[in-house]
């Protein structure tokens, strides 16, 4: 079998493929790369109380929603 060229696949001509081949290791870490190399880099402090867990989980709620009705 002839392996696909990953570098010369689009993003998510590669995401399908990994998708379809979950145990071809290179093409994951290839998307990864990818992946991360697109990345914007943001640092955030860990939360320091409860009510700042609680906040963060709420603010991860809120934009798991909006890529919900994004990709709708």
């Amino acid at each position: 079998m002839i392996k696909p060229n990953f570098n010369t696949m689009t993003k998510k001509e590669l995401r399908a493929y990994v998708i379809a081949h979950p145990n071809d290791k290179v093409a994951f870490g290839t998307f990864v790369d990818r992946l991360t190399a697109s990345a914007k880099e943001e640092t955030f402090a860990p939360p320091q109380s409860l009510a700042e867990v609680k906040e963060v989980e709420k603010l991860i709620q809120q934009r798991v929603e909006q890529l919900k009705t994004l990709s709708s």
